[in-house]
């Protein structure tokens, strides 16, 4: 491939915001997409619990094989995005969320989500106690 052809389908490409990466991760979590959800996450992605700092899974292999699990078993999972807060590389969600593992109940959570090249490294998920 020649330098030309490489740099006009490198213009092609616009680089997506954290906002955006963070969206296209909404969208395929609510669509159950694992291979598109997964696109988005850095091959050391790691998941976190906020209130006591625990790690969930870290790695694509882990989060793939959590979140299979979670799509397969959630048929009418939804999350709706109530506010979202943008700071930099880091992209701030409340959500709600219904259907998780077949449930009726409805899931309050902040989400805090780290991008760096157009990845998800970090997921630090905060539930509402109570």
């Amino acid at each position: 491939m020649t330098l030309l052809k490489l740099l006009i389908l490198m213009s092609f490409h616009q680089a997506q915001t954290p906002e955006q990466v963070v969206q296209k991760q909404l969208d395929t979590y609510n669509a159950r997409d694992i291979d598109r959800f997964m696109s988005v996450m850095d091959k050391n992605v790691a998941l976190f619990n906020f209130s006591d700092g625990k790690l969930l899974a870290q790695g694509e292999k882990e989060v793939r094989e959590l979140y299979t699990n979670l799509f397969e078993k959630s048929p009418k999972l939804n999350s709706v995005l109530k506010n979202r807060i943008v700071l930099g590389h880091q992209v701030i969600d409340h959500e709600l969320i219904t259907g998780r593992m077949g449930s009726q109940d409805l899931i309050e959570l902040v989400v805090i989500y780290e991008v760096k090249d157009e990845l998800i490294y970090k997921i630090t998920v905060m539930r509402k106690n109570g």
